[in-house]
């Protein structure tokens, strides 16, 4: 029996860990050929693509981002081959199988849950007596009609095979990212989340953690993303395998998602102490901080230890953090976001992830949308389109914040000039980002593709127009000069202001700089450029004041590094210096 598994994922950089489990666990009874896709690929080619592959049975991962991209496949698959038995699983048709079975009459069986065993059990019956009955967790047809059968017993994880050491993933492992875990379930009930929905949390054997990971390290992975819902949710053994990886990763980088509340000092010590920079990053959702709201989802959180696990992790400088928001939650209005926003940008995470609410089917959130209000789109990924105290009106608005934060903090093209606007020109981070978002959405910008040259002209445009009583235009202009310099490796050929300093004065200040720097002139033209600020740099980056007195003079020294240029910032003539790299 030719048995194909497939998946359309997000990103071609991504890999589904889920098909990779249901081969491994089938693989000793059925030759299974995993074929993995995106969405952005054209529905023709991936039906024409597992047409070739002439199977008897074809199996779809589905999530809500694929969910509509495969019923396309699907009902492709279904005209062409007719003889052919297709089976879905995953979390988007684990919940309201039923209607699914019945929406999707080209389908044959649904996996529900925890697939491993299920999908073994369904391939010996299909290539059996066919008795589907006998299948705990599935749902199949008979005489017209749906038939769901009972939940299955959870699996003991220690007994599935390993799903990375296939042959076939050594050479692609190393240029995408490859999701591990070390545990199922999740201890906490936010209704907002699937993951609320599997009481208890299991785990592997951490021998067999740490054999697998030094596998993976050994053929050359660059990037392990954790799926653990709570990592850090059992300490000791999430200091055994943050011990092991900062003993053995080798460059490789691990991203984990962690509950930072809960986090111990004592773990916070120790990772301050031993993680090397640059090797672990933390995803963290906060999701809101206003307490009501919290409340209704059912989400245990306490701000104040959450921000100083935040503020302690980031004053160690080793670890990046990403942390998360969900627009949308229940008693959470358009003002009481923002103060959300505002009290998690406070903490300056090196990415601010900016989300909206998705009714996800089978979440407690889904099952009383009515009770706050809830209006939201029927097909997936189920976005809210509004609430009682949330219309769509402020859905729309928040969406332009999350386009520019996007571009312009997560992105870090311009950290120094948003630092900047945030901080003192703006009376809180969001206002910023929402003024930016209304004038972006109004030019239509958001429409059309962009260059680095254009994010740095837009945002010019919008400071030059807005006016915001506490900007700085003159230091506004300096800090975005600085950041675009910043952003290449060689020296720039083009740049996007007409500011330029005069011929007379360019020479002079070559000539200046050279003698400073103790460089050959015509080796400073090669491979460095010059440029002034109306204000003293040293005092503003001291100080954050800002003093006209003591103009600074700049120069920026490309090597094509990795590193990226070094900023030396002069005083022009006399006065004092600053540097950074």
């Amino acid at each position: 029996m030719n048995v194909v598994i497939a998946t359309l994922n997000a990103k071609y950089i991504h890999t589904s860990l889920a098909l990779r489990y249901l081969k491994s666990f089938s693989q000793g009874e059925f030759e299974i050929e995993i074929a993995e896709y995106t969405i952005k690929d054209p529905a023709m080619s991936i039906a024409a693509d597992l047409f070739s592959k002439k199977p008897d049975v074809i199996g779809f991962s589905c999530y809500i981002w694929n969910i509509e991209e495969t019923i396309v496949i699907v009902d492709m698959l279904r005209k062409v081959m007719p003889d052919v038995k297709i089976m879905l699983g995953g979390p988007e048709v684990s919940y309201d199988t039923e209607h699914w079975m019945n929406r999707l009459t080209s389908v044959d069986f649904i996996v529900m849950g925890e697939g491993e065993e299920t999908f073994r059990d369904l391939l010996r019956q299909v290539s059996g007596e066919q008795k589907y009955h006998f299948v705990f967790g599935m749902a199949y047809r008979k005489d017209g009609k749906v038939i769901i059968t009972p939940p299955r017993p959870k699996l003991d994880l220690n007994v599935i095979p390993s799903p990375h050491r296939f042959e076939e993933d050594t050479i692609p492992m190393r240029n995408r990212v490859v999701y591990f875990e070390t545990s199922r379930g999740c201890p906490f009930s936010c209704q907002f989340c699937l993951s609320s929905i599997e009481v208890g949390v299991r785990y592997f054997d951490i021998e067999w953690v740490k054999s697998e990971i030094t596998y993976l390290i050994d053929n050359g992975a660059k990037l392990i993303k954790f799926v653990d819902r709570t990592f850090n949710i059992k300490r000791d053994y999430a200091m055994e395998v943050f011990q092991f990886l900062i003993d053995n990763h080798r460059g490789c980088v691990f991203q984990f998602e962690i509950t930072a509340d809960i986090m111990r000092p004592e773990v916070l010590d120790f990772l301050a102490e031993n993680a090397p920079p640059g090797v672990f990053r933390f995803e963290i959702g906060v999701q809101s901080t206003n307490d009501p709201t919290n409340l209704a989802v059912q989400r245990r959180q306490n701000f104040t230890k959450l921000s100083r696990t935040v503020m302690k992790v980031k004053e160690s400088g080793k670890i990046d953090q990403h942390l998360d928001l969900i627009a949308g939650l229940p008693h959470e209005d358009y003002d009481t976001f923002r103060k959300t926003f505002n009290d998690v940008f406070a903490l300056r995470p090196e990415e601010l992830q900016l989300g909206f609410l998705k009714m996800l089917r089978g979440t407690g959130l889904r099952i009383d949308a009515a009770k706050f209000g809830y209006v939201y789109s029927e097909r997936a990924p189920y976005e809210m389109l509004g609430n009682d105290l949330m219309p769509f009106g402020d859905i729309v608005r928040i969406k332009r914040v999350e386009d520019v934060l996007e571009k312009f903090w997560n992105a870090h093209r311009m950290d120094r000039t948003m630092e900047y606007l945030i901080e003192k020109a703006y009376p809180s981070p969001f206002d910023f980002f929402q003024a930016f978002g209304d004038y972006w959405e109004a030019r239509g910008w958001s429409r059309i593709g962009h260059q680095l040259e254009d994010l740095f002209t837009r945002l010019w445009s919008f400071l030059e127009e807005d006016a915001q009583p506490e900007l700085e235009r003159d230091v506004a202009f300096g800090l975005l000069r600085i950041d675009y310099y910043l952003q290449h490796k060689y020296k720039p050929r083009k740049l996007w202001w007409e500011d330029r300093l005069e011929k007379k004065e360019w020479t002079a200040a070559l000539r200046y700089a050279a003698d400073k720097l103790g460089m050959d002139e015509r080796e400073l033209q090669k491979k460095g450029t010059i440029d002034r600020l109306p204000f003293d740099y040293g005092v503003w980056l001291e100080e954050g004041r800002v003093d006209l007195s003591n103009p600074t003079l700049l120069v920026f020294l490309y090597s094509g590094e990795e590193a990226g240029p070094q900023l030396v910032a002069l005083p022009q003539p006399d006065g004092r210096a600053a540097a950074l790299k």
